[in-house]
């Protein structure tokens, strides 16, 4: 019986679908704002109704039997049933001002809607999935599996980790109990060491969406990342700093806010503020501070899961597990020897973890290896949509060059250009790995700026990755250690910062990507020629999209990119274009 598993994540935000086949092989996995071209894709469905019957044809030909596996328990908390029977969770109960005495560092309203969101969307989670498939699979048994949400997290971490064994965290800013969940990770099986329950634990995920907000980002459209990014200005704060740590409390495991003093430590927080009218710069002392408490904080967390484990792997996972500032300092800060973080650590990453679940469900006894997943699990570039465009193009310049594409695009980057690089199939979770990517050379710190104010139209001290051949890696990171997501912050060697001005933050750290040839052998052959030109084994390497959209998703994604931008080439595959002022 032909069986295949799909993990859809419906959380209201960065939903997503995966699916994987009777073998436990991952066939496709892609975030819903990649088609859809919608940031974060917010109170989007992940199986999207038009889209299922292309990718359930592609990956899914011979099926008699499909597994729905989401991300969510179907069964909800004492608490949000409470508040649902109240109606609170409706359209017009949002409407209300309801949910007034929930402790949350944010403001009631916002917790509102995103209870109310969160509710919807499990509450209609897989319709669209079930109608196509009793429309074109009208044979086809369906079953049904729903998992804890923290659970799903982490069967992400370790089931795509290279471990036969890990203790493994969750953290990000709500499940169906607490924010937090800890496990032990053995052949193939997760156990569960503590959760966090009730209304009153803290949240590190909502913490850091309150210290988001201080620095006057929007945490909704995901701008934690600037925070990380502006960290490196500042300095440390020490009241602001004193009001953070009053609010969450961390003893073992239990992470709680103290309720007694809860709404005076949120007005004193408040007073951080930034003002609209005010330069982000004015809130490095705060990203600073705020980025320090974090990494305090879950050290505290992780020296106690160490010590309960007696176990060297880590497995991270959950929304706050993207912070690679905090990434790289954890076997420096924590007994830990290895450190996995999944490409996808955040929601949309949980769809692969459901799918896994419901796999390993059905075959207790048939554990596969551990390897670590290849995240290249995406779409491709539609080839027919090349076609027609190389048919009908009429103005840039179009070479194909099918055995010297690495060549020609190594040549150009040592001129100063940038390149859009697509290759392949894309990456599943937020970081261009090499395939979906804008490139340059890390040599120049005016490159930096250049790419900032013409490509990307983002602030100036948003920061760009290195990718690294990993044979070269230790020359210039301290303590180097494998980040092959693009996973982990580490310090430059001094004596390499210069060289590399490019790709070197004001802290003087650099958020790599590993690269191997096994891993992405077209990557790994431009850098290696990049590197025979210039000495240098590295590129600057940053998503292929402008500051608000998800990366490209389609040629025509890619085209608008490259006309719309100071973009100087575009590589797709075999192919190389350029525009008319190059002849």
């Amino acid at each position: 019986m032909k069986k295949y598993y799909i993990g859809l994540s419906v959380t209201y935000h960065d939903s997503a679908l995966a699916i994987i086949d009777d073998q436990g092989e991952v066939l496709f996995a892609e975030a819903t704002e990649r088609y859809l071209q919608n940031k974060r894709a917010l109170n989007c469905e992940p199986d999207q109704l038009l889209r299922l019957p292309e990718l359930l044809n592609q990956y899914c030909p011979s099926a008699e039997t499909f597994v729905i596996a989401i991300n969510w328990r179907k069964k909800r908390p004492l608490y949000e049933a409470a508040i649902s029977a109240l109606g609170f969770l409706s359209a017009p109960g949002l409407l209300k001002t309801g949910i007034k005495k929930l402790r949350s560092p944010l403001e009631n309203y916002q917790l509102h809607h995103m209870m109310a969101c969160q509710h919807s969307s499990i509450e209609t989670a897989a319709i669209n999935l079930v109608r196509i498939i009793q429309e074109y699979y009208p044979t086809c048994a369906i079953e049904f599996a729903d998992y804890d949400h923290h659970l799903t997290h982490a069967a992400t971490a370790c089931y795509s980790s290279p471990f036969d064994e890990a203790a493994c965290a969750v953290i990000d800013s709500f499940g169906e109990n607490g924010a937090m969940a800890f496990y032990r990770y053995k052949n193939r099986k997760l156990e569960c060491l503590h959760e966090t329950k009730g209304l009153g634990t803290g949240s590190l995920g909502l913490c850091y969406m309150k210290i988001t907000e201080l620095c006057g980002f929007d945490w909704l459209k995901g701008e934690e990342w600037k925070v990380m990014g502006l960290a490196a200005y500042g300095k440390l704060n020490q009241e602001f700093y004193d009001a953070l740590d009053a609010i969450i409390t961390i003893n073992g495991f239990d992470c709680k806010h103290p309720a007694k003093h809860l709404t005076e430590n949120l007005a004193k927080l408040d007073r951080f503020k930034r003002r609209k009218d005010s330069p982000a710069e004015q809130a490095a002392d705060i990203a600073y501070t705020g980025q320090l408490f974090f990494a305090d904080t879950v050290t505290k967390l992780l020296r106690h899961l160490h010590f309960v484990s007696q176990c060297d792997n880590l497995a991270l996972a959950g929304g706050c597990a993207l912070n690679s500032s905090y990434n790289g300092q954890i076997t420096g800060r924590v007994a830990f020897k290895n450190v996995h973080i999944p490409s996808a650590p955040a929601d949309d990453g949980c769809a692969l973890g459901a799918g896994w679940l419901a796999y390993h469900n059905d075959h207790p006894a048939n554990p596969a290896p551990p390897k670590l997943l290849n995240p290249y699990s995406g779409s491709r570039i539609d080839a027919d949509a090349v076609k027609r465009f190389i048919k009908f193009n009429r103005s840039l310049n179009i070479q194909h060059l099918p055995d010297s594409i690495c060549d020609a695009t190594a040549e150009l980057l040592t001129q100063g250009r940038l390149i859009g690089w697509i290759q392949g199939r894309a990456e599943f979770g937020p970081r261009a790995l090499g395939n979906r990517s804008i490139l340059a050379d890390p040599r120049h710190a005016a490159v930096q700026d250049h790419i900032n104010e013409k490509i990307k139209f983002r602030e100036m001290f948003r920061p760009f990755a290195p990718s690294v051949l990993h044979e070269y890696a230790d020359e210039y990171f301290e303590n180097y250690q494998e980040s092959p997501y693009m996973d982990k912050t580490l310090r430059i060697r001094e004596d390499m910062r210069e060289r590399i001005a490019a790709v070197c933050h004001v802290d003087g750290t650099g958020r790599l990507q590993t690269v191997k040839k096994e891993w992405n052998p077209r990557f790994y052959d431009l850098i290696a020629c990049f590197h025979q030109l210039t000495e240098i084994p590295m590129l600057l390497n940053t998503s292929f999209n402008v500051m608000g959209k998800p990366l490209i998703h389609t040629l025509e994604d890619a085209l608008a990119v490259f006309l719309t931008t100071g973009l100087d080439v575009l590589v797709i595959d075999d192919y190389l274009i350029s525009k008319p002022r190059d002849e």
